[in-house]
């Protein structure tokens, strides 16, 4: 498809390079890395009038080829945000916590149920949808007092998550006094009796260096004490936990994205205690009843098992196990009474187990069986667990409906079902197949489609992955995703290396020097996907955002020919320069680090930005990114349209767009409205490129 009646806004190229290890690096369009400065801003609203140009035009077109327009996506993508549907949830004896957003709603919000009457009416605690006139403030999270009188939570704008802690208290509906800036994915553990409690924060305009403080309700803040900041690495990041009884404070910190330190103090001597470090191995931490330690590690269990400790001597040779490495992956354990509860995921699929702790002389009994809950094909978003009351909330998400609440009692019944109306969500087919990578590694793809329809070569295909930072692709609720099915396209997902579908093994597979796997196990679900007939080039699209940005990238400049249409969303794109904007230096641990020379080669030798060739023959692409993201610099998706639109300057190419979002960030806290504009868009832009045909 012709890059047609597109003029592309004038772009200067310039001389810029740099020497790394010996090697010149060109970065012609250094100049777009300044988003502040006006000729950026000017070359930007270009940018954006061209693609809303463009994508505007589909109204009439699409219709007239027998697909839906712009404004028929628009309505169905409004109609499934406007769906109810929860985030996650937190317990305190009977008052349930609960982020949800309601029907219509922009916002999520915090609400406060009855856990023990589903039918009690629910109690609005914190609206920030009604905070800012354009919706773009936004929850990003909260922790009630052990009591649950009091709630800390925070709030961020325009998508930065530069979060404010807030306190409300929930009986009288007044806001104390206490404020405090820069808790940015704050953790926060109140004191037994809530009058004071530790926190994660930074220093006032600084990006890394996180550390755990101490705030005493009714003090001023800047005289809260540091309690922690030993970490030699300013990119480590440091969260805190403490015991029921108030005696122990865990401090849990991650340092690069294979490894978790931790260490306890006793609060009565003042005495610090290590309970893992200078390992690598992922971990997680739990208070088990006032004096142990639960603790999910891949230490020694590349696929995890569950430990306790003495709070007193809690370091790992300590540790005794109570659940054993299992055929699955162990998520984050949690005591529930007793006993523990653990996600377990198989297959890219959750599962809940509960499992009795038996130990005897220090020796966990190796013969106890759980009892497992099978939800289908499924994920648990959350687990919500009050020790003290034995019940427990789990937070469940799949393809074909929107996530909700499930009261835990062997899953007996829901608390609380939002199902989607029929009209809205098309009867979906879930199915899950494996393919080989390039190395012959089967890998898992989840494939979604109508269940009128099988796929064939015409059969219009978004292609999805992420491979990255061991993190699982597994069910969730998408309206994108609902709407294209609805439409007659099927949808599939790669369980990549470089995710936790298969433990930490898995996930070493796809990171540092081996992150090349993670783009041929993509090429190959692309290519296994055209060879089995189930799609072609012509109807293939992929997509990805921020680390799956990077991946479509690679995608586009390795294997042009892969697809016909690329969506590369908020992405990582110039890997020679990444770690010195925001906060991505928390990133070199996953990648690499550009500075050493070995894994400068490992990051030039898929650099998208600086891969792209002049004259080939790309994929149609949709950059998209936005303004306010305090997580990857909009200035990649901004170079990388440049060079591209560059490369296919005077050719018969399709469109290369770039889309610029203000009052926006990485896509956390987005309003609906807003996330249904930008679905919207992409779909259009897909059926546009693939000339979807309506099936149905």
């Amino acid at each position: 498809m012709a890059n047609t009646s597109l003029p592309v806004p004038p772009t200067p190229r310039q001389a810029d390079s740099d020497l790394y290890h010996g090697i010149a690096v060109a970065d012609p369009y250094r100049w777009l890395e300044d988003g502040d400065a006006p000729l950026t801003q000017q070359w930007v609203a270009s940018q954006n009038e061209r693609t809303r140009q463009a994508l505007d035009a589909r109204r009439d077109s699409l219709h007239i080829h027998g697909g839906a327009d712009r404004d028929v996506w628009h309505e169905r993508l409004v109609a499934l945000m406007s769906l109810p549907v929860v985030m996650h949830a937190k317990v305190r004896g009977d008052r349930l916590f609960v982020v949800e957003r309601s029907a219509g709603a922009e916002q999520f919000s915090l609400v406060l149920r009855s856990a023990s009457d589903a039918t009690a009416e629910p109690q609005m605690l914190v609206d920030p949808g009604s905070v800012s006139a354009d919706s773009t403030t936004a929850l990003d999270w909260f922790y009630p007092s052990p009591d649950g009188r009091l709630v800390a939570y925070g709030l961020s704008e325009g998508g930065t998550e530069n979060s404010t802690l807030a306190i409300l208290d929930i009986e009288t509906g007044d806001h104390l006094a206490d404020s405090i800036p820069d808790t940015r994915a704050a953790t926060v553990s109140w004191l037994p009796d809530a009058s004071g409690f530790y926190y994660a924060g930074y220093p006032h305009g600084d990006q890394y260096n996180r550390r755990i403080l101490f705030h005493t309700l009714g003090t001023d803040v800047d005289d809260d004490p540091i309690v922690w900041a030993d970490s030699d690495a300013p990119q480590s990041w440091p969260d805190v936990q403490l015991s029921a009884d108030g005696r122990y404070l865990l401090v849990e910190v991650l340092v690069g994205w294979g490894q978790n330190d931790a260490f306890v103090l006793d609060r009565t001597d003042g005495s610090w205690m290590t309970v893992i470090a200078d390992v690598e191995a992922t971990s997680g931490f739990d208070m088990f009843g006032d004096d142990q330690l639960l603790i999910t590690s891949t230490f020694e269990a590349p696929k995890g098992r569950v430990s306790l400790a003495p709070l007193s001597a809690p370091w790992r040779d300590n540790w005794t196990t109570v659940v054993p490495e299992c055929n699955g992956v162990i998520g984050r354990a949690q005591a529930f009474g007793d006993e523990v509860l653990i996600v377990v995921t198989e297959r890219a699929v959750d599962r809940i187990e509960r499992w009795p702790v038996v130990v005897a002389d220090g020796v966990g009994a190796t013969d106890t069986q759980p009892v497992v809950t099978d939800l289908g094909v499924v994920s648990v978003a959350g687990v919500a667990v009050d020790g003290a009351t034995h019940t427990a909330f789990v937070t469940v998400a799949g393809f074909d409906s929107p996530a909700t609440l499930f009261k835990y009692d062997a899953i007996a019944g829901p608390f609380r079902w939002t199902p989607a109306e029929a009209a809205l969500v098309a009867s979906l087919q879930v199915t899950q197949v494996t393919y080989p990578s390039l190395d012959g590694t089967p890998i898992g793809l989840f494939l979604i489609h109508r269940a009128d329809v099988e796929p064939n070569p015409d059969t219009p295909t978004i292609l999805n992955g992420y491979g990255g930072f061991a993190i699982s692709e597994t069910p969730l609720w998408s309206p994108t995703i609902a709407a294209w099915c609805a439409q007659g396209g099927m949808y599939a997902i790669a369980g990549l290396r470089g995710g936790l579908e298969e433990g930490e093994a898995w996930h070493h597979a796809g990171r540092r020097g081996n992150k090349q796997n993670v783009f041929d196990d993509f090429h190959a679900a692309a290519d296994w996907l055209v060879a089995t007939d189930r799609t072609s080039r012509a109807k293939l699209a992929i997509a990805g955002g921020s680390n799956g940005g990077l991946l479509v990238g690679v995608a586009l400049t390795q294997r042009p020919g892969l697809c016909a249409a690329v969506w590369c969303a908020v992405p990582l794109l110039d890997m020679i320069r990444f770690p010195q904007f925001l906060i991505a230096r928390l990133w070199t641990d996953e990648y690499g680090d550009p500075d050493v020379e070995e894994e400068f080669g490992w990051l030039w030798s898929y650099s998208p930005y600086h891969h792209v060739r002049s004259g080939e023959s790309y994929p149609a692409v949709l950059l998209t990114t936005a303004e306010g993201d305090t997580r990857v610099d909009p200035l990649h998706a901004r170079k990388m349209a440049a060079e591209m639109q560059w490369a296919s300057a005077g050719q018969d190419q399709r469109p290369i767009l770039l889309l610029q979002e203000g009052r926006a960030g990485h896509g956390v806290g987005k309003p609906a409205s807003k996330r249904a504009s930008e679905a919207a868009d992409v779909l259009t832009f897909f059926q546009w490129q693939l000339q979807t045909a309506d099936q149905g």
